[in-house]
């Protein structure tokens, strides 16, 4: 019989167990410069949640979207809000997290890529036989915004957002483009790559989809490494208003009642134990990286949760938390 730590462990993979990807996600070529972003096509899903489809050069095909328009007259601030390692088909702020209906009275507009199964959110050295061509940080930050913010017509400020492998990417794109996002939010996210337990918990998340680390950015330890640590990098983030959250990975009530609504209670109970193992480790993430903001003197609001698993009923519940301290980056258009 395995032991609990196995079974925790093993239930953790699963977690980050990734859905095939489509034909259109692993389609890709390499960077045309030329050729600018633009939106192609709109589909409507809901009153407010439209699918749009945006030409990429960068990705070399088009790259869907899915945007939640906010309350009010426009124009709105953007709020980039990016899924975990599952990240295909339709974002799980919308299935599981409950996005649509928490800003539906929201003044602004939220942006959800599809499509970023296993990707880190980054700019890949080659092509993968398992996740295609992954130019996700240009076309985040070079491309998406000047097609989508004029569609939108946007008033121009943006933040960006993101759960797990979402919180790092998000983290790691405000890092690297200092001053681009006025606000900045990570959940249950790890935001080192180069020390072993960052290093070791970016390759599991892009191996648990059948990814190969040798095309993200080389060799683990390797420069390309360093660069993508927001750790390391941390006093690029002075001046952004930062938000920080992680649970202690001890199961509450939320999670409690979704196993017992499981038609599946055992596999459910497993489930939860790769929800704490991978919680607990977001937490000592989340702290470390705390910690090297407080050194630098560096404002953050930073939330402890006394429990909580990895699972998408504590997530939803940091929802709001995160956006009052992302929504003061956009004062005083919110009254503050």
């Amino acid at each position: 019989m395995r032991s609990r730590a196995a079974a925790g462990v093993a239930a953790a993979l699963a977690i980050l167990a990734c859905p095939p990807l489509g034909a259109t996600a692993r389609a890709g070529m390499p960077y045309r410069a030329e050729s600018p972003a633009d939106v192609t096509r709109v589909h409507q899903f809901g009153p407010n949640w439209e699918r749009v489809e945006v030409t990429s050069a960068a990705m070399g095909r088009d790259v869907a979207v899915d945007v939640l328009h906010g309350s009010g007259a426009g124009p709105r601030p953007t709020l980039y809000l990016l899924d975990g390692v599952d990240a295909e088909g339709v974002s799980d702020w919308l299935t599981k997290g409950h996005a649509a209906e928490f800003f539906a009275d929201k003044p602004v507009d939220v942006v959800l890529p599809v499509g970023a199964t296993g990707s880190m959110y980054t700019d890949w050295l080659h092509a993968d036989a398992a996740l295609g061509w992954n130019r996700w940080e240009t076309f985040l930050t070079a491309e998406l915004p000047g097609a989508i913010e004029p569609y939108l017509h946007s008033d121009g400020r943006r933040a960006i957002a993101g759960v797990s492998m979402g919180a790092q990417g998000a983290m790691m794109l405000a890092h690297r483009h200092p001053g681009f996002y006025r606000a900045v939010a990570g959940l249950s996210g790890c935001y080192s790559t180069i020390d072993p337990s960052g290093s070791a918990i970016t390759a599991l998340t892009v191996a648990s989809c059948g990814g190969n680390i040798m095309n993200l950015w080389g060799p683990p330890g390797t420069f390309d490494w360093l660069i993508h640590d927001s750790t390391v990098w941390a006093e690029a983030l002075r001046g952004t208003v930062i938000y920080l959250s992680a649970a202690s990975g001890l199961p509450g009530l939320p999670d409690l009642t979704q196993v017992l609504k499981s038609p599946d209670i055992p596999a459910a109970l497993e489930a939860a134990g790769g929800g704490v193992v991978l919680e607990a480790g977001a937490r000592v993430c989340t702290e470390h990286f705390a910690k090297r903001l407080s050194d630098l003197r560096i404002p953050a609001t930073v939330h402890y949760e006394p429990t909580g698993i990895h699972a998408w009923e504590d997530f939803s519940a940091e929802l709001g938390p995160a956006w009052d301290t992302l929504a003061t980056a956009f004062a005083p258009a919110f009254g503050r």
